[in-house]
């Protein structure tokens, strides 16, 4: 683990828009800007309201955003970003859109490909647009990283790109944009925003300046979640869970996630499991798993989400499953439909996720990805 005096790098948007009702500001923003050609890059159901942005001038809206896109998806979001030459990006949507927004940023008009971006810090200039990042989900927290991730549908393997020139010139993060969100959705993205938090915590780069937001972040989900699922139109609970998945995304930039994300990540690529639903899964597995390397911060997380538990990995996870099972969260890979034949090739797929493995605080085998993979099963 590093320590208080240890080197770190923050960024963050440069503008944050926060609290119910603040959907439009980004209109005002842009027009206050000059620009006025703009492309929004969005899901079907979300390019229906895109009005509640209040943008003027020439609007573009590119609206076949899939869950986890893959390169055929950005391919065509390109294409539509060259021919619309806009000023403006905006990414309205849940993680998939905002991701997708920062790549058509960086990269249309631009004579790098993807590939050539693949890993840390390899898009070589500023970009010539601007970006802003508009969630309408609680759970990514997207707007405020400088990643995205497409799959390669060849390798089923994430494609991660960073950059600092993927970081939004303005988010705006409204909660009054998730009230439609279905409960089953709002429990899933509720525990990847808590993921975020928690892998960022107990991380070997936790480092004292991002745990503020880590396990404040936690006891916001711990907070809301329960009552967002319950009731969707819960207004304090939507606007507690935007401002977790916030943090969230504050944790991801100079600290990032670990074991849970790589053991999630094969089944959505696999098996096209929602990537919050793959988390909340997986989330009590490795954090059960963890608890021996680092127990006085899972104490604190458990805390955080109000149950008590002792050191002991059963405690742990019985408390951490029975969390997220009383959500309404499908705990078993069998019930997402996933083949009993497929675990060694994910625990394969997993395995090779070095980038969030060597953060895991405790070494993650591949035979104890495995285990964890039947235990789920």
């Amino acid at each position: 683990m590093v320590s208080l005096d240890s080197p770190i790098t923050i960024v963050r948007p440069h503008l944050i828009e926060f609290g119910i009702g603040t959907a439009e500001r980004l209109g005002k923003w842009a027009s206050e800007k000059g620009y006025v050609r703009i492309l929004v890059i969005s899901d079907a159901f979300n390019a229906t309201r895109v009005d509640a942005l209040a943008l003027k001038g020439e609007i573009t809206v590119f609206a076949d955003v899939t869950p986890e896109p893959d390169t055929a998806n950005l391919d065509k979001v390109l294409a539509v970003a060259n021919a619309a030459d806009a000023q403006l990006v905006v990414g309205f949507g849940g993680g998939s859109a905002m991701d997708l927004a920062k790549l058509a940023a960086v990269l249309s008009g631009s004579s790098q490909t993807l590939h050539d971006v693949v890993g840390p810090n390899k898009v070589k200039r500023p970009r010539r647009v601007a970006l802003a990042q508009v969630p309408t989900t609680s759970g990514t927290g997207s707007e405020a990283g400088i990643r995205a991730l497409v799959t390669d549908p060849k390798t089923m393997a994430k494609l991660a790109v960073e950059s600092v020139h993927m970081l939004a010139d303005i988010a705006v993060v409204d909660p009054a944009l998730t009230f439609s969100v279905p409960a089953r959705t709002t429990a899933a993205t509720g525990v990847d925003a808590m993921a975020h938090c928690v892998e960022a915590f107990t991380n070997r780069k936790a480092h004292p300046m991002v745990d503020l937001y880590a396990i404040e972040g936690t006891r916001l989900v711990g907070k809301y979640l329960a009552r967002a699922v319950k009731d969707g139109s819960d207004a304090e609970a939507r606007a507690g869970l935007s401002l977790a998945s916030l943090y969230g995304g504050f944790c991801l930039g100079p600290v990032n996630t670990a074991g849970g994300h790589a053991l999630a990540y094969p089944l959505g690529t696999r098996w096209h499991v929602a990537h919050g639903a793959a988390n909340a899964l997986i989330f009590p597995h490795v954090l059960a798993f963890n608890t021996p390397a680092v127990p006085e911060k899972t104490s604190a997380v458990m805390a955080a989400l109000g149950r008590k538990t002792s050191d002991n990995i059963e405690s742990v996870f019985d408390a951490a499953y029975s969390f997220c099972a009383e959500l309404g969260i499908e705990m078993k890979l069998s019930g997402l439909g996933v083949p009993k034949g497929d675990l060694d090739a994910m625990a394969d797929d997993a395995f090779a996720i070095r980038r969030l493995l060597d953060n895991n605080p405790r070494d993650l085998s591949r035979a104890d990805i495995r285990s964890i993979y039947e235990a789920a099963f």
